[in-house]
Formats: structure tokens, sequence, C-alpha cells
């Protein structure tokens, strides 16, 4: 009787394990840095986002798997509310090959490359062939930052979370091609997770008291785009019809 029911257990056992085996596909597994941190390295398409308040499956180069989810309301301050409705003031400096602003360019057709290391974090942009570097070594948020077009950033783990928080933005660019505005009181704190060796989520939250409200929250999946994927060169000045159109004329 004893042999038996040992034969019943170890039976149990191995069928309990092929099903473990069955749930966590060896294939999957996150890539990691030496730290055991995840890495984020990679040419990662990105949700096509013209309006952050509307939702979207859609990645930007035809890549499968990206998904933006919106905000559940963005409440305007009154000189939110007033610029937002005041079209004819908006001044897209895009035209003029000037930055699309970092929040923008997340949400363009072009793709991404993240390249990590322990000590930081860089996001380069086909859009412009601009980039951004992130701190992660520790180093503190400046006290006083002079008001950019890309804004100064530090980022941290918590948990296999990157946190990456940026403020010191000027008020030149949009939030996106819909034109949300913002002032130089934006911060933005995004926290960028890998789902799968292929997928990772980039939640953002926007606080911006001159603008809006109260701090509102999106969420984007990225896909990884194939092996041998490059960034392209771009080169806003080049064949610029906006130019022709416009010549002497100002932003718009």
């Amino acid at each position: 009787m004893a042999r038996y029911l040992k034969l019943a257990v170890l039976l149990i056992a191995a069928f309990l394990a092929g099903l473990t085996a069955a749930a966590q596909p060896a294939d999957d597994s996150i890539p990691r840095l030496p730290s055991g941190k995840p890495d984020l390295s990679g040419v990662w398409d990105h949700p096509r986002t013209n309006d952050l308040s509307r939702p979207t499956n859609e990645c930007g180069s035809i890549t499968k798997g990206c998904k933006h989810v919106p905000p559940a309301a963005i409440s305007f301050t009154p000189l939110g509310l007033a610029k937002w409705n005041d079209k004819a003031s908006h001044v897209d400096w895009t035209a003029r090959c000037l930055p699309w602003g970092y929040t923008r360019a997340w949400g363009t057709e072009y793709p991404v490359e993240i390249v990590q290391t322990p000590q930081r974090l860089a996001i380069m942009f086909e859009s412009n062939n601009v980039y951004k570097i992130v701190l992660t070594d520790g180093t503190p948020m400046p006290a006083s930052i002079e008001p950019s077009w890309w804004g100064v950033s530090r980022g941290h783990w918590e948990g296999d979370t990157m946190v990456v928080e940026t403020k010191g933005f000027n008020a030149m660019t949009y939030l996106d091609t819909a034109e949300h505005a913002h002032g130089e009181q934006l911060q933005l704190v995004e926290r960028f997770q890998m789902i799968d060796k292929n997928h990772m989520t980039r939640e953002v939250t926007v606080t911006d008291p001159e603008y809006y409200q109260k701090p509102f929250q999106y969420t984007g999946t990225l896909a990884r785009m194939k092996p041998g994927t490059e960034l392209m060169e771009y080169v806003c000045m080049e064949n610029n019809k906006w130019l022709d159109r416009h010549p002497g004329g100002g932003a718009r």
C-alpha cells in the first residue's frame, strides 16, 4: 500500500511540474543587466498617439502589439481651457524643424531606441534624430533648472520598474499633436516595466497645475521591433515644403 501511495505522489508531482513548465515558456524570459534589473535596451515601436485623450491599438511603425490607454479624464484649469480652445494662437514650432517635445515625440510614427547601462538610460528618437539622457546613478535633480525643450531627467529602480522623473521644460511644445498645451511647471513621471522580452509598458503621469486641475495618467504598450532594425536618418529641413509655401512667414 505504501508503495502505491508513494507512486501516486510522484506522478502528481511530475504532472504539476509539467504544468509549471508549460505556464512559463523559456523563450519569454526578460533580458537583464548584470545587476539583475531588467535591460530595457532595444529598438521599440510604440503607439501612434495623435491625441493622448483617445485610445488606440496602432503602432507607429506597423509592428503588432502596441496599445494606448488614455487618461480617465483631463481637467483643465481656466487658463488651460482657454488655451485649448484658442487654436488660432497655437504655434507649432516643428514646422521650423524645432523639437517636437518629449511627450509628443513618444506619440509619433517613428521608432525609439533605448540603450541602458547601470549609470544611465539613453532614449534615442528617430524623429529629428534627437536623444535624451536619463542619469540613473543616484545623481540628484538640480536645485535650479533653466527651462529647455527636453527638460532634465533622473531615473531610479522601484523593484523591476524603471521610474523616470522629468521637469524643467519650456512652454514651446505640446503634449501631443492634438496640441494639449503645457507650461513651465510641467512635471512627468514615467514608469517603464517589461511585460515579457518583446513588450514593455510606459505609464506616464502628467502634472501641471498651471494648465490642468489635477494630475492625469495614461499608459502605452511598446513592442520590440524585429532583430536588425536600426533607426533611420531623419533630416527635417530636407524637402521642407512648409517653408516653400510660407516664405518669410511665422511658425504657422
